[in-house]
């Protein structure tokens, strides 16, 4: 049996990314944070997207991408939008949202605010890991928009994500991923958090 705490690998450093797609229909976004350059000649960088993202299955399909590069003055807003809401039911990119859309020249679109970078990818291979998809990507773009600092993951969670509240002396659960609070005494198995959509596992006692 496996002696893992979801909490350590919270450890890992990672960036904060916006990754852009186009469906053929309307533009569409996720967040991510898997992302990794892994060889220099040729330039490839690695791109992990949850399988269960409206996403995933428009970079499978068309074979690009555009991965935006947070800053440290993203509003927890663009995380809301991206990171808590499916594209398959929901415009990413309308009505309410304050950033325009210039295009790249694959012909995706990029955020022109809070990013200090975009890079374009084309999808050379992919590799199934079974919850996650792994995109394995060539550059054909990349472009330098600002010199603000990076967003990192663990940057995210100290002074971007909200901070849980209890309501109530209560027993609780919260979601280690949006900081969604379930009170109870037992979280059920099946629970899935109804804000980012996290299984049960990704639940921590208060």
């Amino acid at each position: 049996m496996m002696n893992v705490e979801n909490s350590a690998l919270f450890n890992l450093e990672y960036g904060v990314y916006v990754v852009t797609t186009d469906d053929g229909t309307k533009d569409n976004g996720c967040i991510v944070n898997t992302v990794c350059q892994v060889s220099s000649v040729p330039l490839r960088i690695s791109v992990s997207i949850n399988k269960n993202n409206y996403t995933h299955d428009i970079v499978k399909a068309t074979k690009k991408m555009n991965l935006n590069c947070l800053t440290i003055d993203t509003p927890f807003s663009v995380f809301e939008r991206f990171g808590f809401a499916s594209g398959r039911d929901t415009d990413k990119f309308g009505k309410g949202f304050d950033v325009t859309l210039p295009r790249a020249e694959n012909g995706i679109a990029y955020l022109d605010k809070y990013i200090n970078s975009y890079i374009s990818l084309e999808v050379e291979s992919y590799v199934d890991l079974d919850s996650h998809g792994l995109f394995i990507c060539t550059v054909s773009e990349a472009k330098s928009v600002s010199d603000k600092e990076s967003m990192s993951y663990l940057y995210y969670h100290a002074n971007v994500k909200p901070q849980p509240v209890m309501l109530s002396d209560s027993k609780g659960w919260r979601c280690v991923v949006c900081n969604y609070v379930y009170e109870g005494e037992v979280l059920p198995p099946d629970f899935v958090c109804p804000l980012c959509k996290h299984p049960a596992c990704d639940f921590v006692e208060m």
